[in-house]
């Protein structure tokens, strides 16, 4: 996984609900110039299609496959959420504490969802990146894989 920029990290987020969560990673990826705004109801619609929820409190929320050509560079970011989002439905909860929003050109895109995919299947590995305190433990935590 390559250097995580620092502005690309968000601590102590809160959301009401996945779709406002979601929304917040396009919006990063936005402001960052990986994306243009139409990729972030692209990352909407990808998670209607199939869940982001990827298990182990974590969600990797993209855009879909047709949406790509919205993608301007590759780029992640990512957001840690203590209290927790609700990825799944009220009878079968799926709490999300970090969110991987990412946006991939060309194999990119599949890339960087199994680098993170694997990272985190390691649960202890999700714990300090939900439990960090600061932006640099996190791109510290994230550059050793």
């Amino acid at each position: 996984m390559k250097l995580l920029e620092k502005e690309m990290i968000e601590l102590n987020q809160q959301f009401a609900n996945k779709e406002e969560a979601i929304r917040y990673c396009g919006k990063k990826l936005v402001e960052a110039g990986y994306v243009d705004p139409e990729y972030v109801n692209a990352m909407i619609e990808r998670d209607a299609m199939l869940s982001v929820y990827m298990g182990n409190f974590i969600a990797i929320p993209h855009g879909t496959d047709e949406a790509k050509k919205y993608v301007k560079k590759s780029g992640i970011c990512i957001v840690q959420v203590p209290e927790g989002v609700n990825f799944g439905t009220d009878e079968d909860e799926k709490i999300v504490t970090v969110l991987f929003g990412i946006a991939g050109i060309g194999e990119d895109h599949l890339q960087l969802v199994q680098q993170i995919a694997l990272f985190c299947s390691d649960i202890d590995n999700v714990v300090e990146l939900a439990d960090a305190l600061s932006k640099e433990e996190v791109a510290a935590n994230l550059t050793v894989a």
